[in-house]
């Protein structure tokens, strides 16, 4: 094993921060005081780590055959380094693109989607309570200002997605994918739309209405327990939105789930496309084992497709993009507030996770929301995956409508109303 050894202490005298292993037997590699430690109790983990399969070290950890103590954002900062390569290069062959195709096609039946969104959005509303805002709000914030708090952040994200859609009272609005409520409620409320959400959570589906009756919102505001595919196209929308909701749709799914949006829109209106962009051109996921721990743990199901292939996919659909938006910094930045906020809680959160799954089920949960959280912040950073915002229209074939000549829509092709 001597060999294994001296690699592992080449590669950690090159990382940014000091890194300390104790191995299987008792000896310990790197400085004492390291700010990372990791301790292993076979070889087998120590090769993955040598080749740096940095998904199978996570998997190491959540299923303890590795402790790891040190601060989320340096042991992420040695991750990245311990890579061997990009994790966005791609395979190409055709075999690999029909094996992931009959993979996708498998994964997302209705009822296979509703079981995944189960897994991942019905762990526990007290466990996200613990390192989400206020308002529960489980995607990408907006930094509008430099110094905003996680909450303002998010504030400002639901205003930035109203104010693109050009949302107005009376309005009918959908949000697919709505999740604790946080834009269908601000929606509602600040600017007057009559607002219908979607969710396959139970947990999720039973707090929104809980909040719908609380504020009185009866009527003008509902919240079905429903997929995608089963809303009814007898009555159409003035504005969709569906944020961090389409990267559970499936690359084989993606014509139906843009047709279906261009059904359910009033010719003229506009939708919005908020979520998890692929940093690789072909279809597949985060290589180093990342993208395998996270569809093992955390998101059963979830395909990313780059953008290039989601407006491609848009306009086969019927669908005009009119603008795009990236916001991957400001995932980052979101992802690691998240992060800080569970590492604060840590006690609490692992007593919340052990009523609800057991002292072993519990644990296992929180090492892989921490590996997660970490992890996919350091993923937006290095620009790996990203995060974009697409704005587009349903034409209505009117050449006289909208605010110019060939607008057909309500979109009026600039972007000062978004700033007014």
């Amino acid at each position: 094993m001597e060999p294994l050894v001296q690699k592992l202490e080449a590669q950690l005298s090159s990382l940014p921060v000091s890194v300390g292993l104790a191995l299987p037997g008792g000896r310990r590699v790197g400085p004492p005081d390291a700010k990372v430690k990791l301790e292993f109790r076979d070889w087998s983990s120590l090769g993955r780590l040598a080749g740096g399969q940095i998904g199978k070290i996570a998997e190491d950890y959540v299923e303890q055959r590795i402790r790891i103590e040190g601060h989320m954002r340096d042991v992420m900062a040695a991750a990245a380094r311990l890579l061997p390569g990009s994790p966005v290069d791609s395979d190409t062959s055709w075999w690999t693109q029909i094996l992931r195709r009959a993979k996708s096609l498998a994964n997302h039946t209705p009822e296979r989607d509703a079981e995944q969104i189960r897994f991942h959005y019905d762990v526990s509303d007290d466990f996200y309570a613990l390192w989400l805002d206020p308002r529960r709000v489980y995607s990408c914030a907006y930094y509008r200002e430099a110094d905003y708090s996680l909450a303002q952040a998010q504030q400002a994200k639901l205003d930035h997605i109203c104010r693109k859609l050009m949302l107005r009272p009376g309005e009918r609005f959908l949000d697919i994918g709505a999740g604790w409520g946080g834009l269908l409620l601000w929606a509602a409320e600040n600017y007057g739309v009559d607002a219908t959400g979607i969710t396959l959570s139970k947990n999720q589906h039973a707090h929104v209405n809980k909040l719908i009756e609380q504020k009185g919102l009866q009527g003008r505001v509902r919240m079905q327990l429903l997929d995608y595919r089963d809303l009814p196209e007898g009555e159409t929308f003035d504005k969709i939105a569906s944020v961090g909701m389409f990267e559970h749709v499936g690359q084989v799914n993606m014509a139906a789930y843009f047709g279906k949006i261009y059904r359910l829109l009033e010719p003229g209106g506009l939708v919005m496309n908020h979520g998890i962009t692929a940093g690789r051109l072909v279809p597949g996921q985060l290589g180093g084992g990342m993208g395998d721990f996270i569809g093992k743990y955390i998101f059963p199901g979830g395909e990313l497709l780059h953008p290039s292939l989601v407006l491609r996919e848009m306009a086969l659909g019927g669908l005009e993009m009119v603008d795009t938006e990236n916001l991957r910094p400001h995932y980052a930045r979101t992802l690691w507030a998240w992060s800080d906020a569970l590492e604060a809680r840590l006690d609490e959160a692992r007593a919340i996770l052990e009523r609800t799954h057991g002292e072993t089920g519990g644990g296992m949960v929180l090492r892989a929301y921490r590996m997660y959280l970490s992890g996919c912040a350091m993923s937006f950073e290095q620009g790996w995956v990203s995060l974009h915002q697409i704005l587009a229209t349903r034409p209505d074939g009117n050449l006289n409508s909208g605010s110019m000549r060939g607008a057909q829509s309500a979109y009026p092709f600039n972007r000062d109303y978004i700033y007014r």
